[in-house]
């Protein structure tokens, strides 16, 4: 990685703010060839190999089995509950752009697990833009309610839902238990966790059946080095040189890039409402983040 006041340092969290809005737009594009959940297994074991072949030429050290059990429950939260809440969620029926909106609304949830876990102290308007980015999201979702009188909508809802909590989740413990570790060696355990996740998921729920379309090699590849490598390596070095609340903040810029690029290639809209909603979202979200 750069060293620290290095201008390339200015440049990661735009790099990583659009390379995580493109995985709802992966997303869209493979899972009509394969079921979420086998899809994640596919990528995540994928990924575990290339993380191990990294980890032997580079010859990193590995972990401990402490620090290797905090990389796993990490893995499980961020790649787990995360990505699989996201790609059920477009799976059953929701759009992207709508996907990407609920999960943004993390950095406030970052900020009220910081306080309930850590008793990380917050000023009456973070509670005031905690309240407003609830508020915004179900507008959003109020606004757009022809998708949730869609077959399976309130899963995909649920599923989003768990997705918020695991990407919230995962960022604090990162942060407490994860920060000492290789940033290779400990993604190489978080994707074994993951890998463990997805493969019960898939087994227990799905038919594990694939249609290998171009489109859907694409979209994997894609997934594996531009999200599951790329961004998660420079979401995991933000995490161990920033604060959380910090990091969690570019997370607000996500929405609207996935939105936007939802619009370019699928038509995918949102009403008045729901535009003013997820200024209203993006307001709460500034409130809770900035600086006193």
């Amino acid at each position: 990685m750069p060293r620290k006041n290095s201008p390339i340092l200015d440049l990661i969290p735009f790099l990583f703010v659009f390379l995580w809005s493109t995985g709802f737009i992966a997303a869209k594009y493979a899972l009509p060839f394969v079921e979420p959940f086998y899809l994640l297994f596919i990528r995540m074991v994928l990924t575990v190999g290339i993380f191990l072949l990294l980890c032997i030429i580079f010859r990193v050290k590995w972990l401990s089995p402490r620090q290797a059990g905090h990389q796993m429950i990490t893995g499980f939260l961020v790649h787990g509950a995360y990505l699989g809440g996201v790609f059920a969620a477009i799976k059953w029926g929701m759009p992207a752009g709508i996907a990407a909106i609920i999960v943004g609304i993390q950095p406030i949830m970052t900020a009220f697990f910081g306080y309930y876990f850590f008793k990380t102290s917050l000023y009456s308007r973070q509670w005031l833009g905690f309240g407003l980015g609830l508020v915004g999201v179900t507008t959003v979702l109020l606004s757009n309610g022809q998708q949730l009188n869609a077959p399976m909508a309130w899963p995909s809802v649920v599923a989003a839902l768990s997705a918020l909590m695991g990407i919230s989740l995962g960022t604090i413990y990162q942060k407490r238990f994860g920060t000492g570790a290789n940033l290779l060696a400990g993604l190489l355990w978080q994707y074994v966790s993951a890998a463990l996740l997805m493969g019960i998921l898939a087994w227990t729920f799905e038919s594990c059946e694939v249609i290998w379309d171009r489109q859907l090699i694409l979209a994997l590849g894609w997934l594996i080095f531009g999200l599951s490598i790329t961004a998660v390596l420079l979401l995991m070095y933000m995490i161990r040189e920033g604060e959380p609340a910090k990091v969690a903040s570019y997370f607000y810029l996500v929405p609207p890039a996935a939105a936007i690029e939802a619009w370019i290639l699928f038509d995918e809209s949102l009403s008045l409402l729901g535009v003013g909603a997820i200024a209203v979202t993006v307001f709460g979200v500034h409130l809770v983040i900035r600086k006193p």
